[in-house]
């Protein structure tokens, strides 16, 4: 994926740069965030597709149904008979795009999430970088988790990516669940990975603090009781 080699690019790049530049991190959610949002738009395109293809098989069962209205009833037998193979397919075929509509939209449901992680992101990091209850060090630490975090997450948008492009993958829908369900179970993963993260680096800082007011600033700047 081209995304994933300029993220490694700019992550290659920043991991050399002084520790001074924890702030460069935000580029790496940028192109991440970006990456979602093309899913997001495709997935919506798919969708409505599909949608589309779904009125068109109704339409042809309220046509086949009106003409069958229209029989007479020793004309009813033979007529179901001979039509019997078509009103198969229709539901297959009916089945199979409803199946993959709720496919989409669980894959829109987890693009949803990885953005809440990049936001959650670049939250967090913008008031640890600039806090002044951190070590260079330390922030350096920081810094790297939050890394292999993203990384993770660019990961799980590759699957995503994989999914629904089972015109190029010649993927079987099987297979296209699966990677689905282990794109979720990821992706819900890392959301709690970094939320429990962030909740730690911000309770540090507040055990820092040197004041009551220095500390109510902290809880009110993280978001915390």
């Amino acid at each position: 994926m081209k995304f994933r080699l300029l993220f490694f690019m700019v992550l290659a790049f920043a991991m050399l740069a002084p520790v001074p530049q924890t702030k460069a991190a935000n580029p790496w959610a940028a192109i991440i965030k970006a990456a979602i949002r093309r899913v997001v738009r495709a997935v919506d395109l798919l969708i409505q597709r599909r949608q589309n293809a779904v009125i068109k098989l109704q339409n042809a069962q309220k046509a086949l149904e009106n003409a069958m209205a229209k029989l007479k009833l020793d004309q009813i037998e033979d007529w179901v008979r001979k039509q019997r193979d078509l009103y198969q397919a229709y539901y297959q075929e009916l089945r199979k795009v409803k199946e993959v509509i709720a496919y989409y939209f669980k894959v829109k449901q987890i693009a949803q999430q990885q953005e809440r992680i990049l936001e959650q992101y670049q939250k967090a990091w913008g008031m640890l970088s600039s806090s002044t209850h951190f070590t260079a060090s330390e922030l350096l630490y920081m810094q790297s988790v939050y890394t292999g975090l993203l990384d993770q997450t660019a990961k799980t948008t590759d699957m995503l990516t994989l999914a629904i492009g089972s015109d190029l993958t010649q993927m079987s829908d099987a297979q296209r669940l699966a990677l689905i369900n282990q794109a979720a179970e990821s992706t819900q993963q890392l959301y709690e990975d970094l939320t429990r993260f962030t909740e730690q680096n911000m309770l540090l800082a507040l055990s820092r603090g040197n004041s009551t007011d220095d500390n109510g600033m902290i809880r009110q700047l993280y978001g915390l009781p």
